[in-house]
């Protein structure tokens, strides 16, 4: 947590005017910028040789046309950046000084008065921008308001106007009422050319008939229009609802909105700023105080639209898309639906504006880690942070990057861990990167940092990881109204993050009263699996693909609803890139096949964001007697990394091997009891049952209680088929429990193995299961296999060290993401050989994958561990473990043996 008093300084300073800026800033409309695209020919077809013509990436190049001279710019890969390369060599071509914009008050006042003076002159009125739309279009309002532009389309629309209120009061770069409030002061000095009529301001000589007669072949409405906008009352007991207003030709539209309010004119309104997209028309609409820089509002404080406007809204207000841009002197409209309300305010939740980004408000959830760029699916952590930032009206948050030369022996997620046991004395080095997140308001007040530990070999790994800390924490927060202080501050520690309370919950004070994610973590009613069982499941890493459906279903009548649909829905399982009643169904699921199921409603927001027919949802919901019901196919499983190489490299795979190695091991030591330790979903338990073995009783340990659920409806399965006579099993049980810790029930098997789970687990702990197993579990035979990391080099075509040489490929990475380390041969032999010697156990090496002779060894590395002595110790009974599931062959019935 940070001090408010000790507030870290923000480092931005003040932003330089770009080189565009100056040019406007001397030559204004007078500037012109033609942008062309290009054709890259350094590259030609992009293959030497290569007949095909091939599409390269976009280049463009810019001529500025100024009164003085023309230049041509740099060939650019984006549009503004060939405009900016125009102007910076204009300003070097005539030598243009940038005289720095820093007024003392007196001299912001009279800018003031000047820059007003000018928006009301001849040459203004024609002016193709917005406020220039504003203008001409107020000369169409009747009575005495004709030509009567508001103060707060002045302090809103003309960037001018509010970046000199700044000097004369800082505070006015937050508060539209305070700049409406010095302009009208300003404005004051101006008799001879400006009227002012309560809260707008007027021109006090007509127009000229020739500036009239340019104006007046504007199109803007042909006729009437009618626009889907929201009201949002002040009261929360009422409900958010949309109409449809009329806007004519001869009218402003802003008169619309102020009679729709219950208002006399277009001055009684305020204008928020955008809300969203900078570039967008999307805004509220309310009621002006009586007086300005007063508290006399009409109507209580409206904390829904305060909440989207980010500053106090009273009284009943409209969200609405309408207004005038750059981009037409037509009036912009776009319908402003309930369903766009609701994905507002979805979208302003972290985890939201991921499900935003996927289009799937009722399936996604943000991811819980940064695996890999290729796994990603949506926004990156990156953009969605500046995506809360904007919705949240704070400033962008600001990224430090941080490249340092480090131990290659270093842990860097993301890369491979320098080997333990090397060759060269030569001292290696690697570059890393770590990246430091700093997020201010728009007061530049430091409301939180992280700042983490760790490095990574990828800038934008480092980028995005230290991204996606912040987003779990906030979306923590903002899905947990209740939460503590004390949780709250633990909850940062563990993610590097400090913040200052006093900045954070002013920023955040109504977040917890707009949002309600009661039903966050539902359970599904019982999950219907149909289809055929095809084998093809998923795993942990996996990427799977999936088509579902979610509707509101109505059970007493039968009525129903659709929500949301997807024909092919990606994310990684393992990773809660979905919602965990969705992960759940496709864990249990094979490629092909169906599942149906029902769970509790979420918060109503999440469904009116998702639901096309706002009105039809809004009638079931109603009622509170309804259900989500979905409906999901998995249609392709992509395996991790790791399995993948080894499915593409040997034949059978790597995995069957391990299996038969194990298979062989068990015929020849006549083994009756089992034990696997990291059992898993039960791959090798079930691998086992298809071949006859002497085994009678097999045990699985694992603490994964949904690997465990899916382990045992497989092996319940298998097991119920399989005759007396052709399997020998008698008993099988799988227990949930960590496998560094002692468990008496399964002291002294016969054998027990641990195929492929000690790299995922810290290397102290690896230690620790050595440990744990041979001097407490002593089983007869250990059977430990893992990956060989110098066999990479096979699997990845890279180098298992760190290159010197300019033409060696890359370094390699580990094969599974969620692998902490990956030994060498030497690594792994002197760490079972120190266990072997201390438990006084025999030890011989094998693998599969590769031979034992041939450079660079087994793929899979095998260590098998006997014990020397007969005679076991009795063990004290201590207990660690739960049942999770049992079979007992006595209790199967006669006819289903």
């Amino acid at each position: 947590m940070i001090e408010a008093g000790k507030t870290l300084a923000n480092p931005t300073k003040k932003p330089s005017l770009t080189p565009k800026a100056i040019i406007h800033q001397k030559f204004g409309d007078k500037a012109c910028y033609k942008v062309e695209e290009v054709q890259d020919d350094s590259n030609q077809n992009g293959c030497p040789g290569l007949a095909i013509l091939q599409k390269g990436p976009s280049l463009y190049r810019c001529t500025l046309e100024l009164p003085e001279t023309t230049v041509v710019s740099d060939t650019c890969r984006r549009k503004k950046d060939a405009e900016q390369s125009a102007a910076e060599k204009a300003i070097e071509k005539l030598g243009i000084q940038l005289k720095e914009y820093n007024p003392t008050k007196e001299e912001a006042w009279n800018d003031l008065a000047g820059r007003i003076s000018f928006l009301f002159s001849n040459e203004f009125l024609p002016s193709l921008n917005p406020l220039g739309a504003h203008f001409r279009a107020a000369l169409r309002r009747e009575g005495h308001f004709k030509g009567c532009v508001p103060l707060s389309v002045l302090a809103i629309y003309d960037g001018k106007v509010s970046n000199i209120c700044k000097y004369i009061d800082p505070m006015a770069e937050s508060n539209s009422l305070l700049v409406m409030s010095l302009v009208l002061r300003a404005a004051a000095k101006l008799t001879d050319s400006v009227v002012i009529s309560d809260k707008q301001l007027q021109r006090r000589n007509e127009y000229s008939l020739e500036i009239l007669s340019s104006t007046n072949n504007e199109s803007n409405l042909l006729e009437s229009i009618l626009i889907e906008v929201v009201i949002i009352p002040a009261s929360i007991g009422k409900a958010v609802e949309s109409v449809k207003l009329n806007f004519t030709a001869a009218g402003y539209y802003l008169d619309v909105i102020a009679r729709e309010l219950g208002m006399n004119e277009a001055s009684d309104v305020i204008i928020s700023r955008t809300i969203g997209k900078a570039s967008s028309e999307m805004r509220i609409y309310s009621a002006a105080p009586k007086q300005l820089l007063c508290d006399q509002f009409e109507g209580t404080l409206n904390d829904r639209a305060s909440y989207f406007a980010g500053q106090e809204i009273h009284g009943d207000a409209i969200l609405a898309s309408v207004g005038y841009t750059w981009r037409s002197t037509d009036l912009f409209h776009e319908a402003v639906s309930l369903r766009s309300y609701y994905r507002m305010l979805v979208n302003k939740i972290p985890s939201g504006a991921y499900k935003i980004s996927r289009d799937a408000i009722l399936a996604a959830n943000l991811p819980l880690a940064f695996t890999t760029k290729s796994n990603w699916r949506g926004s990156f952590p990156r953009d969605i942070l500046s995506t809360f930032c904007r919705f949240h009206y704070l400033s962008e948050p600001v990224f430090s990057t941080q490249s340092n030369s480090s131990d290659a022996s270093l842990d860097l997620p993301g890369s491979r861990k320098k080997l333990k046991v090397t060759q060269s004395s030569k001292e290696e080095k690697t570059e890393a990167f770590s990246c430091e997140v700093k997020i201010y308001s728009k007061n530049q007040e430091l409301i939180l940092q992280c700042s983490p530990q760790e490095t990574h070999r990828k800038q934008t790994d480092a980028v995005q990881i230290a991204a996606l800390k912040v987003l779990s924490w906030l979306n923590m927060f903002f899905e947990n109204p209740n939460v503590s202080s004390e949780k709250l501050n633990l909850l940062a520690e563990n993610l590097d993050i400090h913040f200052t309370p006093r900045y954070f919950f002013k920023e955040f004070a109504l977040c917890h009263s707009m949002h309600n994610n009661k039903a966050a973590e539902n359970e599904p009613s019982l999950i219907d699996i149909t289809g055929e069982n095809s084998g093809a499941t998923p795993s942990n890493g996996s990427l799977v693909c999936i088509s579902y459906s979610v509707s509101l279903f109505r059970e007493e009548d039968s009525i129903k609803e659709s929500l949301e649909s997807c024909k092919e829905f990606e994310f990684e399982i393992g990773n809660e890139a979905v919602l965990p009643y969705i992960e759940s169904a496709v864990a249990q699921m094979a490629i092909g096949q169906s599942a149906y199921f029902q769970v509790d409603l979420p918060s109503d927001e999440f469904i009116l964001a998702a639901a096309v027919d706002s009105g039809s949802a809004l009638s079931l919901l109603s009622s509170r007697k309804c259900k989500m019901e979905y409906h999901i196919t998995l249609l392709q499983v992509t395996e991790p990394l790791e399995e993948r190489m080894e499915q593409a490299q040997f034949s059978p795979p790597l995995s069957k091997q391990r299996v038969e190695f194990a298979v062989q091991q068990i015929k020849e030591s006549s083994a009756a009891s089992l034990v696997d330790f990291g059992c898993g979903s039960g791959s090798l338990l079930d691998s086992l049952l298809s071949y006859p073995t002497s085994l009678e009783k097999i045990v699985g340990v694992d603490i994964s209680l949904r690997a465990l659920t899916k382990a045992a409806k497989l092996l319940h399965t298998k097991l119920n088929k399989l005759s007396e006579s052709s399997s020998k099993i008698k008993y099988a049980v799988l227990y949930d429990g960590s496998i560094t810790k002692f468990d008496s029930q399964l002291h002294g098997f016969d054998i027990a193995t641990c195929l492929e789970v000690i790299e995922h687990m810290e290397e102290e702990e690896a230690s620790l299961f050595g440990e744990v197993v041979l001097s407490f579990f002593r089983p007869k035979i250990l059977i430990v296999s893992t990956p060989n990391y110098e066999y990479n080099v096979i699997l990845q075509g890279c180098t298992t060290e760190d290159p010197d040489e300019k033409n060696q490929t890359q370094v390699c990475k580990f094969r599974n993401h969620d692998h902490k380390f990956e030994w060498t041969r030497a690594q792994f032999e002197s760490w079972a050989a120190d266990l072997a010697a201390t438990h006084n156990y025999g030890l011989d090496f094998s693998g599969v994958g590769g031979a034992a002779d041939v450079e660079p060894g087994f793929a899979s590395q095998i260590a098998i561990f006997r014990r020397r002595e007969d005679n076991l110790t009795n063990m004290e009974s201590d207990n660690h473990y739960v049942p999770i599931w049992e079979w007992n062959r006595e209790n199967i019935p006669p006819k289903e043996q």
